[in-house]
C-alpha cells in the first residue's frame, strides 16, 4: 500500500510543493539501471524509485511475428525408433533400411492405417515413427530500438527471494518456459550472476537468455542479423535499428559454429540435411524449412526436432523455430539493399560473435 501511495503521487505530481524541490524522476521514464543502481549483495533492498519501476514494468510488452501456419499446419513430422526397414508399398518388400542415428522424416501420406510414407516416397510402419510436434516459438517485433535489457525464462520455475536461493512455489513467482522479463540488477553469486526480474524475483543467468544489442561490424549494411553465442539469441537490425530478437540454439562442444561477420551464399525454402553417416553422430533430416547458408555448410534454419531453444543443441547451424526462421528468410529476401554485383540479390550479413566465455 505505501509504495501504490507513493506511485500515484509521483505521476500525479505533488500538490502544494514548492518549485524550488527537486522533482523526482518517474518511473515509466527512468533506464531500469539507474533507478535500481543501488542493489548489491550486501544490499538487496530496492529504492522506493527501484520498486516503482518494477512495478509501472512487470514485463516487456513486444508483440510476436506472426505463425509460419502454412508449414506448421501442412507439414507433419516423424522421428525413426531404432534403424527400420523402408518399403516400396504398405506390406510390400523392403528395400532399404535406415542407419542408426538422429533420424526424422516428414509424411506426405498417412491415409493408410499403420504406415507412414515419407518424402522418398518409401513407406515406413507407424509402429517405427513417433510423431513430433514444432515448436511454436516466435519472436519479438523490436519497435524502440532496445532500450532495457530483457530475457527469455529457459524453462518452468519459479524465481528465487533472494540471489542464490532456492525456487518455491510458496516465496516465488512461477514462470513458464519462453517467458518473458525485464533485468533490473544484477548480482554475482559464486561466479553466476543472478538477475532481478521483479520485486524479491530472482533468477539465476543459466536459466535465461537475454538479448543485448551490438554495434553494427565494420562494413556490413543494410539488413543483417547477429547471433549472440553466449546467450543463444539473435537480434535482426535495419543498418543499426534492431527490428526483431529471438533464442536460437547454436552448435555443442564437438561442433561449435564459428564466430565472424558472414554473407548468405545460398537460400532453400526445404530441403533435407545429412552428416556423419555410419557414426554415432549421424543425422537425416527430412524437409527442413526456411535455410540460409552463410558458413560453408551452415546455415540458418527452421528446426522442428527440438523446443530447447536458448541452448547449444546443433551441428554447427544456428536453429531456430519454424515461424522464426521463416520471418527472417522473408525479411532479408526483400532487402532493396545492398545487392550482390553478380546476382542482384540481397546480400545478408551473419555476424556471429560471443558476448561472454561459455562453460563446455
Amino acid at each position: 500500500m505505501r509504495y501504490t501511495t507513493w506511485l500515484l503521487s509521483l505521476l500525479l505530481g505533488f500538490v502544494g510543493v514548492a518549485q524550488a524541490q527537486t522533482t523526482p524522476l518517474n518511473p515509466l521514464t527512468v533506464s531500469f539501471q539507474e533507478a535500481c543502481a543501488g542493489i548489491t549483495l550486501e544490499n538487496l533492498t530496492p529504492s522506493d524509485l527501484c520498486m516503482a519501476v518494477m512495478q509501472a514494468h512487470p514485463s516487456p510488452a513486444y508483440s510476436t511475428i506472426p505463425l509460419d501456419s502454412i508449414t506448421l499446419e501442412n507439414y507433419t513430422f516423424y522421428r525413426l525408433n531404432g534403424s527400420p526397414i523402408l518399403y516400396d508399398a504398405p506390406n510390400g518388400a523392403g528395400v532399404s533400411q535406415m542407419g542408426q542415428g538422429f533420424n526424422y522424416v516428414r509424411a506426405i501420406n498417412t491415409d493408410i492405417p499403420g504406415w507412414i510414407q515419407t518424402e522418398s516416397e518409401l513407406w515406413v510402419r507407424a509402429e517405427d515413427v513417433v510423431a513430433v510436434e514444432p515448436s511454436a516459438l516466435r519472436g519479438l517485433h523490436i519497435d524502440d530500438g532496445l532500450p532495457e535489457p530483457f530475457a527469455w525464462i529457459l524453462g518452468n520455475l519459479f524465481t528465487a527471494p533472494y540471489p542464490g536461493g532456492p525456487q518455491a512455489a510458496e516465496t516465488g513467482l512461477r514462470k513458464w518456459r519462453y517467458n518473458l522479463v525485464y533485468i533490473f540488477a544484477s548480482v554475482e553469486v559464486d561466479g553466476w550472476l543472478w538477475y532481478l526480474v521483479g520485486p524479491d524475483q530472482w533468477v539465476e543467468q543459466r536459466f535465461v537468455a537475454k538479448s543485448l544489442p551490438v554495434e553494427r561490424p565494420d562494413g556490413v549494411s543494410g539488413r543483417w542479423v547477429a547471433v549472440d553465442l553466449y546467450e543463444q539469441t539473435l537480434i535482426a537490425y535495419e543498418e543499426d535499428t534492431p527490428v526483431f530478437a529471438t533464442v536460437i540454439s547454436s552448435g555443442l562442444t564437438d561442433w561449435e559454429t564459428n564466430e565472424g561477420v558472414f554473407e548468405v551464399w545460398y537460400r532453400l525454402t526445404v530441403g533435407s540435411m545429412s552428416g556423419s553417416e555410419g557414426e554415432h553422430d549421424a543425422y537425416s533430416l527430412d524437409a527442413v524449412p526456411w535455410t540460409m547458408y552463410f558458413d560453408g555448410d551452415i546455415s540458418l534454419h527452421g528446426t522442428y526436432w527440438h523446443d530447447g531453444f536458448g541452448y547449444r543443441r546443433s551441428h554447427g547451424c544456428v536453429n531456430m523455430s519454424i515461424s522464426d526462421s521463416a520471418w527472417v528468410y522473408e525479411w532479408t529476401r526483400t532487402a532493396s539493399y545492398p545487392l550482390d554485383p553478380q546476382t542482384q540479390t540481397p546480400i545478408t550479413y551473419v555476424y556471429v560473435y560471443s558476448s561472454g566465455e561459455y562453460i563446455n
